[in-house]
């Protein structure tokens, strides 16, 4: 079965399109075999990750015919072995999360399932105004297990994410970009220049305090109100050292 991914490289950002619009970008096991390649390959340099789909949608999600041959497959395999080919899957969507990158989904059209999670792995979201996100795993006897469960909830708290994926409804993007789903909705016509746009943004600073700023906002609802401080405090004496010349 085809990967689906394309990737290609402009200076500080790298582009991972899902190229199978034939299929509404419908992912595999080799989809998410090919992006933990990719995130493993890339190199250290890059700055900005856009991920984005070809033709009129995001991703559809599993695609129902691999997943005939690759769940039985997954079921027969012994337990620990079974968790560990996911955790391999569930690579090609966390590298996505790395601290070095700030990664944006570009989603147009349907981001089904696991192109639901593949937007939730980036750190920003761009929608157009016919986005339609759902969380279906549910609706096939399924979990969602590619790293999309802790990001919902940290975007949407415990009530509406348990809601979204226990019903599998479909969520619009002006209700995406009410609820913290998304950063911004534009028209279609529109989508590749606010990415552009935002890239921009993202590349005109300085690289370091970028990088210390997104470690300081990922981690804070994890540290309590003192440790907060405390990491912001040691993140600053690395900023001003470094830019006094002293860093390390």
């Amino acid at each position: 079965m085809t990967t689906g991914v394309r990737c290609h490289r402009a200076g500080p950002v790298a582009t991972i399109t899902l190229s199978r619009p034939e299929v509404l970008n419908a992912q595999t096991p080799s989809t998410w075999i090919a992006l933990r390649d990719f995130g493993r390959a890339l190199p250290g340099d890059v700055r900005v990750v856009v991920v984005r789909g070809a033709g009129r949608a995001f991703s559809a999600g599993l695609d129902l015919a691999a997943a005939q041959a690759a769940l039985p497959e997954l079921a027969a395999l012994e337990p620990d072995a079974a968790a560990d080919r996911i955790a391999g899957y569930q690579e090609g969507f966390t590298w996505l999360h790395r601290p070095d990158l700030i990664s944006v989904a570009a989603v147009q059209g349907h981001a089904i399932g696991a192109g639901f999670q593949l937007a939730l792995a980036c750190d920003l979201r761009i929608l157009t105004e016919d986005a339609q996100l759902s969380m279906a795993e549910v609706q096939l006897g399924l979990v969602p297990d590619l790293a999309g469960t802790g990001r919902l909830v940290d975007l949407v708290g415990y009530a509406r994410a348990l809601e979204i994926c226990a019903t599998g409804r479909r969520l619009g993007a002006a209700e995406a970009l009410r609820t913290g789903l998304a950063n911004l909705v534009v028209p279609a016509a529109e989508l590749d220049a606010a990415v552009d746009d935002l890239v921009a943004g993202l590349l005109a600073n300085n690289r370091d305090a970028v990088v210390e700023i997104k470690a300081l906002l990922a981690g804070a609802a994890r540290r309590s109100p003192a440790e907060q401080l405390a990491a912001e405090r040691a993140a600053q004496v690395r900023r001003v050292r470094d830019l006094a010349g002293l860093g390390e």
